[in-house]
């Protein structure tokens, strides 16, 4: 039940008619919980002044004046917390409407941060256009054209291209399978030397525990993870191993799970476990269910049918057994909680758009995948926000003077249930405010018809 605004809150407004101080970008949250993630608790009670895309005060609301002249937002009874991550994005067209849609999809999902996990040349000018506001968007990381077994001719060419992706400004390496061992190494070597990550897939050539050797920066999908957890007589490249070797589960050495999260927090090595996306493909979801989700409005409808498409033909496959799939659900929700309890780094991330994965949408059936293997929803979010940063070396990812001002601000508290995430007052991008109303007009821009 919404509670009466305070009296001190009508003092407090007072200050937009008699404050001398002027901003010429000033917006203020009064009267908000905050939702720091830097240690978990809800500051009550706040005012958080933003000034010039960063947080210039967060203070009690009777000790924090309001500047003349600022956007005011009313926070009673909100949630103001840090903006979340995308970490596994693929920006697929620079078509300027097809940019707008899939920026619109994150935004007004509290997506302030992606990391576009397929470059190309024309993606570096976009990463600029985003931050300068030119064109409305998330802040941008983008690799390069991937480096996989079609992109690379030996090794020599594999650190060419690390080389030339490092000078073109690009942010770090993407990986796609095929690369031989010498390859991979080339690539790695290189990219250490050059101060370059890379990421993505680990080349079945080499294996995990050589990527963790080899300081790869991040694993998504916790690529090559059930490989490394086969008996050391079974190779698994006999048999059907399916998406993401996930049918080889009823085959793995659970009990070595333990030895292969140390190995990977001793390597520094980050894992963006992209969960949902494998667990909507071959769980026990109807695809009447998967399709009929809100979020697919904003799908074409031709879409819609070859991600349905693609799971029915997952399921049908005669090799698929929903028993190892399931186990293998269990066994990744494992790894995924020991990581974390480990402190092997883990981001946020949901390949998006793929299967099922709407834009925005997506990150947060990711987070709840994250709470169903065992995190808490504030650890939850600590993999969107506070470890994005510290992995980026940014200076988001938190509530706190000083820090950018990519923030969403929510009609419930996340911390009590994950859901909550999903309950958008509004959104601020490089401190400008965007609320729910403008946000869900700019959707509406992108549904599809009956019939689309």
């Amino acid at each position: 039940m919404k509670r009466a605004i305070p009296k001190f809150l009508t003092t407090v407004l007072f200050y937009l008619s008699s404050v001398a101080n002027v901003y010429a970008d000033t917006t203020v949250f009064v009267n908000v919980n905050v939702v720091p993630m830097s240690s978990e608790v809800v500051l009550a009670q706040q005012s958080v002044v933003i000034v010039d895309g960063k947080i210039a005060q967060v203070g009690h609301v009777d000790t924090v004046p309001v500047p003349k002249g600022s956007t005011v937002v009313d926070g009673t009874d909100r949630f103001l917390m840090p903006g979340l991550a995308e970490m596994h994005a693929h920006v697929t067209s620079v078509d300027p409407d097809q940019i707008d849609r899939l920026s619109t999809l994150f935004i007004a999902n509290g997506i302030t941060t992606i990391r576009g996990m397929l470059g190309e040349p024309s993606h570096l000018v976009l990463r600029e256009k985003f931050e300068s506001g030119e064109v409305f968007g998330p802040r941008l990381i983008t690799s390069g054209p991937s480096l996989n077994g079609r992109s690379v001719s030996g090794a020599a060419d594999a650190a060419r291209q690390v080389r030339e992706q490092k000078a073109a400004g690009y942010d770090f390496v993407k990986v796609h399978p095929g690369l031989s061992r010498e390859e991979f190494s080339a690539l790695a070597e290189t990219a250490n030397e050059i101060g370059m990550p890379y990421a993505g897939h680990v080349p079945v050539a080499a294996g995990v525990r050589q990527a963790l050797q080899n300081n790869m920066a991040t694993i998504d999908h916790l690529d090559g993870y059930f490989a490394a957890l086969l008996p050391a007589e079974n190779s698994g490249s006999g048999g059907y191993g399916g998406f993401f070797d996930v049918l080889l589960a009823d085959q793995l050495v659970a009990d070595d799970i333990a030895g292969l999260v140390a190995a990977t927090k001793a390597a520094g090595t980050w894992n963006v476990p992209t969960e949902v996306l494998v667990e909507q493909l071959i769980d026990d979801t109807a695809v009447t269910e998967l399709r009929i989700r809100p979020e697919t409005r904003y799908v074409p409808a031709a879409t819609v049918r070859d991600w349905m498409a693609q799971k029915e033909a997952q399921l049908s496959d005669r090799d698929f057994d929903p028993e190892t799939a399931a186990l293998a659900i269990k066994l990744r929700r494992r790894l995924i909680l020991e990581l974390y309890r480990a402190g092997a780094g883990l981001l946020l991330g949901s390949d998006a758009p793929q299967t099922f994965n709407v834009p925005g949408f997506s990150i947060h059936r990711e987070l709840m995948a994250l709470v169903a293997a065992g995190l808490t929803p504030f650890e939850a979010l600590r993999t969107g926000t506070v470890e994005v940063a510290r992995f980026l070396g940014s200076n988001g990812g938190g509530v706190a003077e000083g820090k950018d001002a990519d923030l969403i601000l929510l009609d419930a508290n996340p911390l009590d249930d994950i859901r909550n995430s999903q309950r958008i007052h509004g959104v601020m991008l490089r401190g400008v405010w965007h609320p729910a109303s403008e946000l869900q007009d700019r959707l509406e821009r992108y549904a599809v018809r009956e019939g689309g």
